[in-house]
This record gives structure tokens, C-alpha cells and sequence, in this order.
């Protein structure tokens, strides 16, 4: 197998940090780092990788805490989608590839938890959902930024994709770490709302 992805649970707030990894490379990259950054190191030292690039899914925080730390060390560079007016080298935009060795990852723009949000499908195997898609949820709309209607159109289009790839959420807040388009098409009550309407109707009554 040449493609990896690593989830390491990080911080107080259950959030999963990953490297993503082409292992016959030794290439690969991290995707929000934010807190237990010696995780990450440990991890790349132990598997003898060199960290590209470091993805943002998108700039609250608790996702990005851990970028200048890494970016020193590592000297990966910042990606962060364009709508992001935090620091980075590389601005991204909606379909844009990401190469990393033989890693092929593909950007997918989807506002709504934030103006900046973005997914990422890993060689059509597996996307990183940040704080779009949780197993068995969403992620917030109430916030500064967010978007309850971009969020539902965002949901549609990731609800849309291969029913194979493996989901890997922002934050571990679902009954199991991982899940698949499938599974959260069956059983996630946020990708079964009929209508529009009917999706800003709960989220309103749920803020």
C-alpha cells in the first residue's frame, strides 16, 4: 500500500490531527496541527517521513494551533484554502490537486462551519472532512463565519461522492473515529433532511 493516513486524537476538545503519507516515498503531509504536536514529530521521526506541505481544513483555532511550530521544524509549507486570511504559503481553490509524492489530493471547497473550509479526498480512497461532516453530524453554523445554508450545500455535495471513501472527521464526536459516505448517507441525520427548508428549520431551532 502506498497510501497512509495516520489519525492521532490531539488536545481537550477531541480533536484528531493527521498525516497522510506516501509510504514507498517517505513524503507526506500533516493536516491540522494543533495541540500534542509531539505526536506528529515522534510519528514522522519513527516512520521516516519528510512533511511536504501542512493542510489546513480550515483556520478556527483549534485547527491551526500548531502551524508556525511545525512549519519551523519541518519547513513544510502552509496550504490553506483561498478564502483564509491567515498566514500560508500556498492559497487552494475548489477541485485543485495536491500532489505529494504518489498522494494525489483533491480539494474540495465546502463553507459553511466556516468561509475557509475545506475538505480533501485522498487519492479517491478516503476525504478529510475538518468540521463539515462528523460520523453521525455536522459541524457548527452558529459561529462567526458560519453559514447554515452554505453548510447544507456543502453537505449535499460531499453526500454526492463515492459511497466507498472513508471519512475522516475534523473531531472524534461520533460513535466510531471513522465511517464511510455510505454509512453516513444511512445513518447521519444531517445528510437525510428532504429540503433546504427543512435543514435551516432544525439548525435555527438547534442554536
Amino acid at each position: 500500500m502506498i497510501m497512509k493516513i495516520a489519525q492521532i486524537p490531539v488536545g481537550s476538545m477531541l480533536n484528531f490531527s493527521y498525516i497522510v503519507y506516501d509510504e514507498k516515498n517517505s513524503i507526506g503531509a500533516i493536516i491540522d496541527p494543533s495541540w500534542d504536536l509531539e505526536k506528529l514529530l515522534v510519528f514522522l521521526e519513527k516512520n521516516n517521513i519528510t512533511a511536504k506541505y501542512i493542510i489546513n481544513t480550515h483556520t478556527h483555532f483549534d485547527h491551526i494551533l500548531g502551524n508556525d511550530h511545525i512549519s519551523e521544524i519541518t519547513k513544510a509549507k502552509i496550504i490553506q484554502h483561498e478564502k483564509s486570511t491567515q498566514k500560508k504559503e500556498r492559497s487552494v481553490v475548489d477541485h485543485e490537486n495536491i500532489s505529494i509524492g504518489e498522494l494525489n489530493l483533491e480539494v474540495l471547497y465546502t463553507p459553511g462551519h466556516s468561509e475557509d473550509s475545506i475538505c480533501l479526498i485522498v487519492n479517491k480512497e478516503s476525504i478529510i472532512t475538518g468540521d463539515t461532516l462528523f460520523v453521525g453530524n455536522c459541524g457548527r453554523v452558529d459561529l462567526p463565519g458560519s453559514n447554515p445554508e452554505k453548510m447544507y450545500v456543502s453537505l449535499s455535495k460531499v453526500a454526492n461522492l463515492d459511497d466507498s471513501l472513508v471519512v475522516y472527521p475534523g473531531h472524534n464526536y461520533g460513535s466510531t473515529p471513522t465511517s464511510t459516505i455510505l454509512n453516513e448517507k444511512a445513518n447521519n441525520p444531517m445528510l437525510n433532511f428532504k429540503t433546504k427548508e427543512a435543514f435551516l428549520k432544525y439548525m435555527v431551532n438547534e442554536d
